[in-house]
């Protein structure tokens, strides 16, 4: 089955900005966030849909591809236009030389390196010296946190569940010895890839096109690593909102046959705070105020996310004005600045607790004439 349109996964139009692509996968985040709906199979699986069409529309270069191709995948190469156009299916492009169709289409189905027949032709690898290197796949860590943990970040520990190499193969996936048809082609050499309707056949990443491999490793079954949980300290930068992604290199799975370790991202769901709110890096909080303060003025403490601060509350003040506190808001993770705090003042009036109270303000409102209902026409 095709994958959903990532555009119409986060609800944007296919000419969405930057920003509004952000704010579509923000909201839609917390929506569907595991931590938010527990037990929800079908939550998850949408959130897990979600990060994967930010984490390609989130990124410009990415997105770029993906408008071309119709799909993504980090072993895309950059064509250039008109190279694109896969109006076709059930081809073997396994036949062709380095650089041809067979190489392309290996890297973008499945395969992280070039695989050749040719014996004067070798693989090569962006990962290691080892040609048949491939690198280990990233893991998401879904962690919920306060809003005071997300404002000042914290460092941590987690029990992390991942792949690590097999210690008796060394990550080769076998001992050594005759070799044997490969399990997975049968001794083909070449696998069928699925993409949307259309079929390919693609070098075995098993055997890496030969067909050929020696006696799997009697501990790992060869798959070269082995599963593994363990301690793993994270620092978790100030100023992270829900869903922000936090990379911690090379704690992924565990690659094979050389090829360098997947990281680990921690996703984020920020709980809610009593009192404040957060829009991007500006907090946001409403203060109670008498009818005294208001009227003829006063400095009053307002909380904000470092501590205490002392605010002017002007005379004449009404219920509903905002005021800015500058740089008390969230650290920015862009940079060494922070947003600002908008203050609220309700005003909130009198108890009356005595008839001395009903009779000053009997008194106040005589002296006090007003109707501020005139503009209005009404009195």
């Amino acid at each position: 089955m095709a994958r959903e349109d990532y555009y119409k996964l986060l609800g944007v139009e296919r000419g969405a900005s930057q920003e509004e692509i952000k704010k579509a996968y923000r909201r839609l985040a917390r929506k569907y966030h595991p931590d938010v709906n527990p037990g929800d199979k079908s939550a998850e699986e949408k959130f897990k849909q979600i990060q994967e069409a930010f984490e390609v529309l989130g990124d410009a270069k990415k997105r770029e591809v993906y408008d071309r191709y119709g799909t993504y995948s980090d072993n895309i190469p950059n064509a250039s236009p008109g190279s694109g156009g896969f109006g076709f299916g059930g081809f073997d492009f396994g036949g062709f030389g380095s650089g041809s169709f067979g190489d392309i289409f290996s890297e973008l189905f499945g395969s992280s390196r070039r695989t050749s027949a040719n014996p004067n032709n070798p693989p090569t690898s962006n990962f290691s010296d080892n040609p048949h290197a491939q690198k280990g796949t990233d893991i998401e860590y879904a962690m919920s946190i306060t809003f005071e943990q997300a404002v000042q970040g914290f460092t941590t520990s987690i029990n992390l569940s991942h792949e690590e190499i097999c210690s008796r193969c060394n990550g080769q996936g076998d001992l050594g010895g005759a070799l044997q048809d490969c399990s997975r082609c049968q001794g083909t050499g070449k696998v069928v890839t699925q993409t949307g309707k259309l079929q390919f056949k693609t070098p075995c990443s098993d055997c890496q096109g030969t067909g050929k491999r020696r006696l799997a490793c009697n501990v790992c079954n060869g798959k070269a690593t082995v599963p593994k949980t363990e301690a793993v300290k994270i620092r978790i930068p100030a100023g992270v909102d829900s869903g922000s992604r936090v990379r911690v290199p090379g704690k992924g799975n565990a690659g094979k046959m050389g090829g360098q370790a997947g990281d680990l991202y921690i996703i984020t769901n920020v709980g809610e705070h009593p009192y404040f709110t957060r829009k991007g890096d500006n907090v946001y909080c409403t203060i109670p105020v008498t009818v005294p303060e208001a009227a003829i003025g006063a400095k009053i403490e307002v909380p904000t996310i470092s501590g205490k601060a002392v605010l002017r509350i002007p005379p004449g003040t009404q219920s509903g004005q905002k005021f800015r506190l500058r740089e008390k808001g969230v650290p920015s993770l862009r940079g060494n600045v922070c947003g600002d705090q908008y203050v609220e003042v309700r005003i909130v009036l009198p108890k009356i607790i005595s008839e001395d109270t009903k009779s000053i303000l009997k008194e106040y409102a005589r002296l006090n004439p007003e109707n501020p209902r005139t503009e209005m026409g009404l009195e």
